[in-house]
């Protein structure tokens, strides 16, 4: 269930915040899971380090959208690629990969000097490209997985037509050289540029046509196969190149049956005919979109019920619609859930999403705050979704049925609430408004609506102002949009929404303060804490253990002593654990230096398991599947581990069940391979941070070194949840974070601290036991595939004279 909670900020924690909010809302989000908005400050945008960026020169702007065949959408977007935000980008590549001019000068710049050290080294070793080839590295600085350099042909500075047939099939050879890459190695998506348009002189409309054919070819050629690419975006930053792929698409994938943005917004307010396509705006990195159709059919990641206040789901065209869909189990979970406030969560059931919002509106003549509780509902349920990182949700026409406000009405409150959202989320989501099928009146004027706020999204600020029931409601937003940031990490003074029949209260200010959303209350504890003591701390040192420190590359090391400039920074190893400790002249530099190595360490992570994950979708040949489910209090499985781990003075808050297909194939051929049969359950204490990466990748020795490791520098593991907290005894967090798990033992020997994998069984060091061990309860494995995480299990601590032995 997601939890919400403020933080208030004065004196140097408000400084701090001012000049470091956006890696600040990152690194929460990485290592908790929330999404945090900044209320009441100014940021301060300039950022002096390459993991804090700046906003991109040109604000992102998708121009056009297509879905081909094969299911893969084609996007036209303006916007700097040094920026972007996407699984892979490409340059366009000399033969020499030597990257001094133009795009690839501007990438190779933006993503430090590993980007070219690691193409000179390639060079050196298989020498250089020919045109239509590519390459695939790692990104650098930028902020994405993978850099694609990729070979274009070069004309004549004047070429002639022939020059130009000559090139085109090297260009389709080069695209297709990209699209080839995306699907080896599992990229979800990849922005292109214009290749050759530039400096290899390829006529601009004949290059955008070539480019724009060789994708539709490409994803042609794929089918029936399923490709793994979802998105292609055609990524250039100037006016000109953006409109000559924009038509080229119109021409390629027939017009007709396509609007672009710009189009669909300026029939808005005067298209009648239902048969037009519906329009999509694009604000920030939130496409809003209009559709007819039943809301119960509706494929996104959440579907929003609008319900009774008794939580009676037969009640309403739109709840009863859901209701028969997805079963009576669903009303029974809504009858069961004991929470507060204007949004309840439930599993979907027989529907074809993750997750069911109920809202419970008023009745627009009873309430007099029913206008406001109508927006904070949309704009809660868009800010649950972005916590537990939905990319799509599907909204009905809340209020024009039995809550009685006018279609306008609802269209104008639901919009502004979408608009007020987009502006400062970060990352990408799609939000659809369903409306019945028959009902022309509603769409109409949801379809109006939409018209005057994609010109609203365009201009520097946007009002609402709707009045009736008895107050006023009104709601101004102050656009100060930088798409690098996260959402909220702006930190402009944005009021809220407010009923007041004296005055109104957007001019009022807020008082400066960090929300923290997050999809549990564990979750927001854990970063509540994680960010008060370190906006609290009297001292100016700051240290920071983590085991990926060890990760860090001489780009990394080159960055620390940037930072160290001003501060004491010393990297050391001790107890098994990996510790940088900072020591400032100021508190504000202590912190600000803390953030810039938590910052590396995210991105070290995050770099982590995508690497790591691509392995694993290689050797075990097989998508990525990874489920973390709740599981019922009221089951077998939560009570059997509440009754264990209550014993030890824990209470059990939450379990969450894990299922990775891939995962499991590997511990399946792991099995067979070491000739085991069974395998034993044991746990394993972690840091909140590590649940996702394990759920996701496995066991990794990174993630939960104990104290002392005695008995080698692998993967540890206590057969009893007494001896997991005697393991793991220097815990001082109100949580703890257990995971259970099947471990392949097999035969095994005692431990000896300085062994980094398991000794010879005889003089054959090729023939090695299996594991080591440090007695009976422990066990340490050498390799993550030995163990199959099965359950997180989230504990509290209980008050002391519980026996607690920590």
């Amino acid at each position: 269930m997601a939890s919400q909670r403020d933080i208030h900020l004065h004196g140097e924690s408000l400084t701090i915040v001012k000049r470091c909010g956006a890696p600040l809302c990152e690194i929460l989000d990485t290592k908790f899971g929330c999404v945090a908005t900044i209320v009441g400050v100014q940021q301060e945008n300039e950022s002096s380090t390459p993991y804090l960026r700046r906003p991109p020169t040109v604000p992102p702007q998708k121009r056009l959208e297509i879905m081909m065949p094969s299911g893969v959408k084609v996007s036209v977007v303006k916007a700097d690629l040094t920026n972007f935000q996407a699984d892979a980008v490409v340059n366009a590549a000399n033969k020499e990969l030597k990257h001094i001019g133009g795009l690839a000068r501007a990438l190779s710049t933006a993503g430090g000097p590993k980007i070219q050290k690691e193409s000179e080294d390639y060079v050196k070793k298989y020498g250089k490209l020919k045109t239509g080839e590519a390459v695939v590295f790692d990104a650098g600085l930028l902020p994405c997985k993978k850099i694609i350099h990729a070979v274009g042909p070069e004309l004549p500075y004047y070429p002639t037509k022939n020059n130009v047939l000559q090139a085109e099939p090297l260009l389709k050879k080069t695209i297709w050289s990209i699209l080839d890459i995306v699907e080896k190695h599992g990229l979800v998506n990849v922005a292109i540029p214009a290749i050759s348009s530039g400096l290899f002189n390829y006529p601009l409309p004949e290059c955008a046509h070539t480019i724009v054919s060789a994708v539709k070819e490409y994803y042609m050629r794929l089918s029936p196969i399923r490709p793994v690419a979802q998105e292609i975006f055609l990524v250039n930053h100037d006016d000109p190149t953006v409109q000559a792929i924009e038509n080229a698409c119109h021409q390629i994938f027939h017009p007709q049956q396509h609007q672009s943005y710009s189009q669909a917004a300026a029939k808005n307010t005067r298209s009648t005919d239902p048969q037009n396509p519906p329009p999509s705006v694009q604000i920030g990195n939130v496409v809003l979109k209009l559709k007819k159709g039943n809301i119960e059919e509706q494929k996104t990641d959440v579907i929003v019920n609008t319900a009774s206040k008794n939580k009676d789901l037969s009640k309403g065209k739109i709840s009863s619609a859901i209701l028969d869909k997805a079963g009576f189990q669903m009303q029974h979970e809504i009858w069961n859930d004991n929470s507060r406030g204007c949004i309840v969560n439930t599993r979907p059931y027989r529907l074809h999403c993750k997750e069911v919002f109920h809202t419970f509106c008023t009745e627009k003549r009873l309430d007099p705050a029913a206008d406001h509780i109508l927006y904070n509902s949309v704009l809660e349920c868009l800010k649950r979704a972005a916590a537990q990182h939905y990319t799509s949700i599907s909204f009905p026409a809340i209020g024009t049925g039995a809550l009685g406000f006018s279609k306008d009405e609802s269209a104008t409150i639901m919009l502004q609430a979408v608009f007020d959202f987009s502006l400062n989320f970060q990352n990408k989501m799609e939000v659809y408004l369903v409306i019945f099928p028959s009902d022309h009146e509603t769409f109409q004027a949801f379809l109006k609506k939409m018209g005057h706020f994609q010109q609203g999204s365009a201009s520097s600020s946007s009002s609402l102002e709707v009045s009736g029931g008895g107050g006023k409601f009104s709601h101004h937003s102050h656009q100060q949009q930088s798409p690098g940031h996260s959402w909220g990490s702006q930190g402009h003074t944005r009021p809220e929404a407010s009923w007041d029949k004296a005055d109104s209260p957007t001019s009022r200010a807020q008082t400066p303060k960090i929300s923290l959303l997050g999809p549990s209350d564990e979750s927001t504890k854990e970063a509540e804490k994680w960010l008060t003591d370190l906006l609290s701390m009297h001292s100016h040192t700051v240290k920071i253990y983590n085991n990926f420190i060890l990760h860090f590359s001489e780009e990394d090391h080159l960055r620390l002593s940037v930072v160290a400039e001003n501060e004491l920074i010393e990297e050391f190893f001790t107890q098994g654990h990996a510790c940088i400790e900072i020591n400032g002249e100021t508190k504000e530099d202590t912190v600000f230096a803390a953030l810039e190595v938590e910052a590396m360490l995210c991105k070290i992570q995050k770099d982590f398991i995508s690497e790591e994950e691509g392995d694993l979708q290689m050797m075990s040949q097989t998508d990525k599947s990874c489920k973390r489910e709740t599981v019922e209090k009221s089951s077998k499985v939560f009570l059997d581990r509440s009754d264990a781990f209550s014993f030890h003075g824990l209470r059990v808050m939450k379990v969450e069940k894990i299922e990775n297909n891939p995962l499991k194939l590997m511990f399946d051929m792991k099995k067979k391979q070491l000739g085991i049969s069974s395998s034993k359950i044991m746990f394993q204490c972690i840091p909140a941070q590590f649940c996702e990466m394990i759920s996701r990748i496995g066991f990794q020795a990174e993630c939960a070194p104990p104290e002392d490791q005695r008995y080698g520098e692998g993967i540890y593991f206590a057969s009893t949840i007494k001896k997991a907290l005697d393991l793991w005894k220097n815990r001082r967090e109100e949580y703890l974070y257990f995971v259970e798990a099947e471990v392949l033992k097999g035969k095994s020997v005692p431990g000896k601290p300085e062994l980094i994998m398991p000794p010879a069984v005889d003089r054959d060091p090729s023939i090695v036991y299996d594991s080591v061990d440090g007695g009976p309860d422990i066990s340490v494995i050498f390799s993550g595939y030995q163990a199959l995480p099965k359950y997180i299990i989230i504990c509290k601590k209980e008050g002391k004279g519980s026996g607690l032995l920590v």
